[in-house]
């Protein structure tokens, strides 16, 4: 059986990670006291190599956007140099390692979904540290799997979905941005893309990364806003018998942040699409999904 060692099990996409991987692996998902990516490189190539895993998923990252713009230090160590030592240490034990990155990565300034061809240019620290990671592992020469995703939400952690439903039970009204435009996706549909990619590959054999290595966009497909994410949110609120307030749309200028965002980072998807069969579905259709989970 593949043993597979999972870091960030906690987080959005780790804890749908641990559930759908499940049945086709052992898995092994240290706290993050027992393998703190912050911790020196030493220790972390250490861990690697006592833990054995035939594949080494990373679902962790410093993803606090604002915070990063102060933290900077701590956001490269667990974004950008982790990640070059993970990818170091799997290369040396001949094993695959799949990461997670960002929309982030690219700077905005498009009228058309990003490829994975596409010049990158973040805007801000965690951008840049993410890139970072990213390039560490493919300069490593591991054999890898990089998911660009984006506006990544659930039912845990901290994310725009649980911010709209805290916020709900406290304001009768709320201003939104509107300016900028994603693909909200679903943690859940990206654990189960990246099982049926880790399933692939099981079966296929060692071939399997002569061709698929690389870098793929993930996301849940359609786009909007974040006023256009949260309508949605409130109206499925709404037809819940919940009470929600009231909408108005802002633009990024009147909402100034300490890091800035890509006002148009929506990802095409079409590569991992026709290479591997593998495609989320609509993110209007995956919020419906998320709240009717509030309900049982």
């Amino acid at each position: 059986m593949t043993r597979i060692l999972l870091l960030g099990s906690n987080g959005q996409v780790g804890y749908e990670l641990v559930r759908s991987l499940g049945p086709l692996a052992e898995i092994i998902a240290p706290a993050r006291i027992e393998f703190d990516l912050s911790a020196s490189e030493q220790l972390i190539t250490d861990k690697i190599q006592q833990l054995k895993p035939d594949l080494v998923i990373n679902a962790a990252a410093y993803t606090a956007v604002d915070k990063a713009e102060e933290e900077v230090e701590l956001a490269w160590q667990v974004n950008a140099r982790a990640p070059a030592v993970m990818a170091a240490s799997c290369q040396s034990m001949n094993i695959p390692l799949i990461h997670f990155s960002t929309d982030y990565v690219f700077d905005g300034n498009s009228q058309h979904p990003w490829n994975e061809a596409d010049q990158t240019a973040p805007l801000n620290v965690y951008g840049q540290s993410k890139l970072a990671g990213e390039e560490a592992i493919r300069d490593s020469q591991v054999k890898h799997a990089i998911f660009r995703t984006s506006w990544v939400y659930g039912l845990r952690g901290h994310n725009f979905l649980n911010t709209m439903r805290r916020l709900a039970r406290d304001k009768a009204a709320l201003n939104i941005v509107s300016d900028q435009i994603g693909a909200p996706t679903w943690s859940r549909h990206i654990a189960e893309a990246v099982t049926a990619f880790v399933a692939i590959a099981r079966h296929q054999g060692v071939s399997f990364w002569d061709d698929f290595n690389g870098t793929y966009h993930l996301s849940n497909s359609g786009s909007t806003s974040w006023f256009g994410f949260a309508e949605a949110i409130f109206d499925e609120m709404n037809s819940l018998g919940q009470t929600v307030p009231a909408v108005s749309p802002i633009t990024t200028d009147a909402y100034p942040t300490p890091a800035k965002r890509p006002l148009f980072s929506v990802l095409d998807n079409g590569l991992l699409e026709s290479r591997l069969a593998i495609k989320l579905p609509h993110w209007r259709q995956a919020l419906s999904q998320v709240m009717q989970d509030l309900q049982t």
